[in-house]
């Protein structure tokens, strides 16, 4: 029984439907934890709905607790909310508008934009805090207290568990991307274990289709949703039969899903036709180039980088923005390029950096530039990854 999995897929959801049930985020976590536990105990094979038992489970441990720690006033109070008329004594399962809901509540104005994504990442995505810090680059310990005191402050504040009023959304949109940016990340390139986690890709994709129906008429909305569906579309040439990552200029393109790359093209033409310009529409529409006819058109890529690094100047975009130009003008001016970015503990960059010296002939110089990128790397296919590479420079030696 892979328990683990289950855990990564129906964490969120359950953390989600446990706060609608009980109004407290932390009560919430609580008792789906618990519930995990006690599925520990009591399963050799995972039941029918496996999400539902672990709500039920939980909102049943929940309610003793409170019974025992209550006062007769709050145990009465939490009755009525958990005991509503009518209700039915069935198992309850997760409900999907439940994590659209926690979604905009972790996103909530009063939250700092640090807090907000870590939070909504760890209670929707399910992701641990070294994820987490792993894809801000920040020190885990900065993640915890970020999640901490934005669980404090939504209790203290009375913050409400809902999707907000329409007036309210667009303050709240920013965080509620970015959050769902980086869900589908971390299910495209795992912090740790496989590449890829499919299971928070779909959850991805899933909640920024909800949001589309919810705002139709935000163009990064309609960018993020096609940026996700094109990524997704190559996919199952990520990675080989035998578990090795494929680069994009190796990948067997057959393979890539046409309906997906077809929904995303048609998004990003709805993008162009607003001529609002954002950050997803336009990685949306970098990657609409990738997945266009049979090789990618890089002079094309190159403009849209230089575009997008005017609008989001931040050093991950230009490294991204440095392979286009090493496709386009030589690896010389790429190198160049990413020489003078500083992205600590980001081991793309050092493994960027092999490439390129790779391809400058400066063999001694790729290999320590492998080493390091090696050395920060957690992912175990990336890792081997970058150890087949640099193996096989030592062998060229």
């Amino acid at each position: 029984m892979d328990l683990d999995r289950l855990y990564r897929a129906e964490y969120g959801r359950c953390v989600a439907t446990l706060t609608r049930l009980l109004g407290d985020i932390g009560l919430a976590e609580e008792a789906v934890q618990d519930a995990f536990a006690v599925a520990i105990q009591k399963w050799d094979e995972p039941p029918p709905n496996p999400g539902a038992w672990i709500v039920t489970t939980a909102r049943n441990r929940a309610i003793d607790r409170l019974r025992r720690e209550s006062t007769r006033e709050a145990r009465h109070a939490q009755a009525l909310l958990l005991h509503e008329p009518g209700e039915p004594k069935q198992e309850e399962g997760p409900v999907r508008d439940d994590q659209l809901r926690m979604i905009f509540t972790c996103c909530h104005p009063a939250l700092s934009p640090p807090a907000r994504s870590a939070l909504t990442l760890r209670l929707l995505g399910g992701l641990e805090v070294a994820q987490i810090a792993r894809a801000y680059l920040v020190p885990e310990t900065t993640v915890s207290q970020r999640i901490v005191r934005a669980k404090k402050k939504i209790r203290d504040a009375g913050i409400p568990y809902r999707v907000p009023a329409a007036a309210e959304l667009p303050d709240r949109l920013a965080s509620v991307l970015t959050v769902l940016y980086l869900i589908f990340n971390e299910g495209y390139a795992a912090t740790t274990g496989p590449l890829l986690r499919t299971d928070l890709c779909a959850e991805a994709i899933r909640l920024a289709r909800a949001l589309a129906e919810l705002m139709p008429d935000e163009p990064e909305v309609t960018g993020l949703l096609a940026l996700l569906l094109l990524s997704e579309a190559r996919r199952p040439a990520r990675v080989s039969p035998s578990g090795e990552l494929v680069v994009l200029a190796e990948q067997d393109r057959s393979l890539w899903n046409r309906d997906l790359i077809a929904e995303g093209h048609a998004l990003v033409r709805r993008c162009l036709r607003r001529a609002q310009p954002g950050t997803y529409q336009l990685q949306a529409a970098i990657n609409a180039v990738h997945t266009d006819g049979p090789a990618t058109d890089w002079t094309q890529v190159l403009a849209l980088y230089d575009q997008l690094l005017r609008h989001t100047p931040n050093p991950i975009v230009a490294l991204n923005r440095a392979v286009a130009v090493a496709e386009v003008h030589g690896p010389a001016p790429a190198l160049a390029a990413v020489e003078e970015l500083d992205l600590p503990g980001y081991h793309l960059l050092p493994a960027t950096r092999a490439d390129l010296l790779t391809r400058l002939g400066r063999t001694a110089d790729a290999i320590a530039a492998y080493d390091e990128a090696i050395t920060l790397a957690t992912n175990d296919t990336e890792r081997t990854f970058l150890q087949t590479r640099r193996a096989r420079l030592r062998r060229e030696t």
